[in-house]
C-alpha cells in the first residue's frame, strides 16, 4: 500500500512539512567604533536557522545609518560585500529572514529604514513577529499621506509609526515606542537604531523572544536567542521582560514598562523549546536541549513501548530520543544520516527524481535497521508528509515493527503570530483522528507527548498553546 501511495507524498512540498519561525533579529551597541561589520556578520550567522530566505543589516557610523540587504544565507551575502570597513561603526542591528507565501518580494526584506529631508537614514528597525491589525494601521497612515516601500509589512508599519509619533514628541525615541505599542496588536519583538542610541522592545505578551548581554561594560547585545550572544563572545543578562522598553545610548542604560501595562501577561511561544530555538539557547533563562530531552522520557512514561533502538530525527528529534532511550533504556542510535551540505529544497519536474530526493536529504544506515523493532521520534507532526516518507524508507530498509512518537501534542491549528504555518485542512492532526494517522502513516503504533507533560516540563502555563488548543494570546480580530 505504502509503495503506491509513496508517489502522491513525494508531490507535497518538502519543506513545508515543519513550522517555519519568521525571522530572528540582532544588535549591538558601542559608544565607540568597533568591527560592527565582524560581529554582525558572526550574530546573524548564529541565527540563521530562524530564517534563510534573504538577511540584511544597518550600521550606525558617524550618525547616520547605513543599511545593505539582500536575498540568501548569511554567508553568501557577506562574501559580496566589498570594502568591510566601511561598514564599521558604533551600532549594528540585522536581520535573518523567513519569509511566508506571498511576502517574498525583495522590498519587504529588512532592516526598514527611514530617511529625512536630506535623504540620509536616520532610524532603522528590525522586527520578528506578526501584528493582527497591521493593514488598518497602513491604510490610515497611507490616507494621511505615508509613503511605504514594502509591498506588505507590519515590520514597516511599526517603522512607521514610530517616525510618526517622533514627530509629534519631539524625537523622544521612549515616548514614540510607548505610543506605538499602544496602537499595535499581536507579537513583535523588535529593535531600533537611531540618533546614536539603540532601543529594544517586547510585546505585552512577550510571544517572540529577544534577550540581552554585554560584550564588556560598556557594549550591550540584543539577540533573539542567547546563541547570538555568544557567537560574539558577550554573556547573557537576561530576556526583556513582556511589555519592556530599552534603551541604551552613550551615558546609560534605560529600561521601561509599556503604558498599557494591564495587557502584559507573559506568553511565549511554546514552539520555541519545541523546535524553533537552538538547543544551545536558553530561552527566559530555560535550557532547550533539557525541554527537548525531557519529552522524550516524558513520552516513555506515557507509552512505553518494546523495541530494539531508539532514533531521532535529525536535528530536533534528538534530543527528545536520547532522552526516551534514558528512560526506557533501550539503546539510542543515530541511524539516519542526514546530508548537511542539501540546499532547502530542489526543482525537479520528474517524479522519478522526486522519489530519490528522499534518500539524498536522509538516509538510513542499513545495517542497524534490517529486523530491528525501531522507536523514531520527532519533534512534532504537522501535515504527515515528512513522516510518512521516513516511515517509508525505514520499511523499505527492512525494520520489523515501527513506533513513531512526537514530543510535542497534536497541531490542530495554524499560527497567525510570527510563525508560517499550513492551514488548518492541511494539518494531519486537525483532520484525522490517532488511528487514522496510524495507518496513513504505516506505523504499528503512534503516540503524541499530551498537554499535561508539556505544561509540567515547561513548569507553567503561561505559553501560547495556540497551535495545539486554538486559544491564543491575541485574537485575530
Amino acid at each position: 500500500m505504502i509503495s503506491q501511495l509513496f508517489p502522491f507524498f513525494m508531490k507535497n512540498n518538502n519543506d513545508y512539512d515543519k513550522f517555519h519561525d519568521e525571522c530572528g533579529i540582532f544588535g549591538i551597541y558601542s559608544p565607540k567604533k568597533v568591527d560592527t561589520f565582524s560581529l554582525i556578520q558572526f550574530g546573524l550567522f548564529a541565527l540563521q536557522h530562524r530564517g534563510q530566505e534573504a538577511c540584511g543589516f544597518s550600521v550606525l557610523r558617524d550618525g547616520f545609518i547605513i543599511s545593505h540587504k539582500s536575498e540568501g544565507l548569511v554567508l553568501d551575502f557577506f562574501k559580496k560585500i566589498s570594502n568591510s570597513e566601511c561598514y564599521h561603526g558604533n551600532a549594528v542591528i540585522g536581520h535573518t529572514r523567513y519569509s511566508t507565501e506571498g511576502g517574498q518580494s525583495k522590498k519587504n526584506i529588512q532592516p526598514f529604514f527611514g530617511e529625512n529631508s536630506y535623504g540620509k537614514s536616520t532610524i532603522s528597525i528590525v522586527h520578528n513577529g506578526n501584528l493582527v491589525n497591521a493593514q488598518s494601521i497602513r491604510q490610515k497612515l497611507e490616507s494621511k499621506g505615508v509613503h511605504f516601500i514594502s509591498e506588505y509589512s507590519d515590520s514597516e508599519v511599526i517603522l512607521r509609526l514610530i517616525q510618526k509619533y517622533l514627530l509629534e514628541s519631539n524625537n523622544s525615541l521612549e515616548k514614540a515606542i510607548k505610543k506605538t505599542t499602544l496602537e499595535i496588536r499581536g507579537a513583535y519583538s523588535v529593535i531600533v537604531l537611531m540618533d546614536n542610541q539603540i532601543a529594544a522592545f517586547r510585546d505585552p505578551n512577550g510571544i517572540r523572544p529577544l534577550c540581552y548581554g554585554m560584550l564588556n561594560e560598556k557594549t550591550y547585545i540584543f539577540s533573539s536567542e542567547t546563541c547570538g550572544i555568544d557567537s560574539v563572545g558577550g554573556f547573557y543578562v537576561r530576556d526583556l521582560f513582556p511589555g519592556e522598553i530599552v534603551i541604551v545610548d552613550q551615558k546609560s542604560i534605560q529600561f521601561y514598562l509599556m503604558k498599557n501595562r494591564e495587557h502584559i501577561k507573559k506568553r511565549i511561544c511554546s514552539f520555541e523549546y519545541i523546535y524553533f530555538s537552538r538547543p544551545d539557547s536558553l530561552i527566559e533563562n530555560i535550557n532547550v536541549y533539557e525541554i527537548r530531552e525531557k519529552s522524550g522520557e516524558k513520552l516513555y512514561e506515557q507509552h512505553p513501548v518494546k523495541a530494539d533502538v531508539v532514533i531521532g530525527v535529525p536535528d530536533s528529534g534528538v534530543p527528545a530520543s536520547i532522552g526516551y532511550s534514558k528512560a526506557s533504556g533501550i539503546p539510542f542510535k543515530p541511524i539516519l544520516v542526514k546530508n548537511k551540505y542539501i540546499g532547502r529544497s530542489f526543482i525537479l519536474p520528474k517524479q522519478e527524481m522526486r522519489e530519490k530526493m528522499v534518500n539524498l536529504k536522509l538516509n538510513p544506515i542499513l545495517d542497524e535497521i534490517k529486523g530491528k523493532r525501531i522507536i523514531i521520534i520527532d519533534d512534532s507532526i504537522v501535515r504527515g508528509t515528512t513522516s510518512r516518507r521516513l516511515v517509508y524508507i525505514l520499511r523499505k530498509a527492512g525494520a520489523k515493527e515501527i513506533h513513531f512518537r512526537s514530543a510535542s501534542p497534536p497541531i490542530i491549528a495554524p499560527c497567525y503570530l510570527g510563525v508560517d504555518t499550513p492551514s488548518k485542512k492541511d494539518l494531519i492532526s486537525y483532520n484525522h483522528i490517532k488511528k487514522n494517522i496510524e495507518k496513513m502513516l504505516d506505523v504499528d503504533s503512534l503516540e503524541f507527548l499530551s498537554m499535561d507533560n508539556l505544561v509540567d516540563i515547561l513548569g507553567s502555563k503561561n505559553y501560547c498553546f495556540g497551535c495545539f488548543t486554538e486559544t491564543y494570546p491575541v485574537q485575530k480580530k
